[in-house]
């Protein structure tokens, strides 16, 4: 149902103006590609903040106009964290953290899960919800990956009910997995630490 207001322009006439739906807290979407980065440049460099948003019709704007992952080009990430948060691990938010992720081989999938998660998200449909620092579209050559950041990765309980809930919102029965940021900046071969 849309919410809508009645003004009167004083002249008698009445106009009607919807009222914006308010989420309860402010989310950014960032776009990085490095498909085609500069030799030595660090990593991040090419992370760019693109849009903060709070409302539902903001979101919708932005995602049927820019913000499907199947558009971008191999080695080129969507992100959408809360707002604040940069999608880095050596973000304060982030560095205590983890993620947990999946696998796509096909760009139809990786849309569809991606919308899912981000209705999820800013539809506040996680019970652990403060936990979540936000999520990472990343197209690759291969197989696409979506993976969902949270803050506190030695919180066991907080992860396993955001990875069940997680399954059950891009409805996948396949076996996910949840790594710490710290294990995967000092051994990339680390597998994850829980599993749903």
């Amino acid at each position: 149902m849309v919410e809508t207001e009645m003004e009167s322009s004083g002249g008698g006439e009445v106009s009607e103006t919807q009222i914006p739906h308010r989420l309860e807290r402010k989310w950014t979407f960032w776009f990085d590609n490095q498909s085609n980065p500069k030799p030595g440049a660090a990593w991040g460099t090419s992370l760019r903040q693109m849009y903060t948003f709070d409302t539902v019709e903001e979101f919708w704007c932005l995602y049927d106009q820019i913000f499907r992952p199947s558009k971008l080009t191999a080695n080129a990430e969507f992100h959408m964290f809360k707002s604040g948060i940069e999608p880095k691990w050596e973000d304060p938010k982030c560095t205590n953290g983890g993620k947990w992720t999946v696998t796509s081989s096909r760009k139809q999938n990786l849309d569809t899960m991606w919308l899912e998660t981000l209705m999820a998200l800013i539809g506040e449909q996680f019970d652990d919800g403060e936990e979540i620092c936000g999520v990472v579209a990343s197209v690759r050559q291969r197989q696409d990956k979506l993976a969902l950041w949270t803050k506190t990765a030695p919180n066991e309980a907080a992860q396993m009910s955001i990875g069940r809930k997680w399954k059950d919102v891009i409805d996948i029965t396949d076996k996910i997995t949840y790594s710490f940021h710290d294990d995967s900046r000092r051994d990339k071969s680390i597998r994850g630490r829980y599993n749903v």
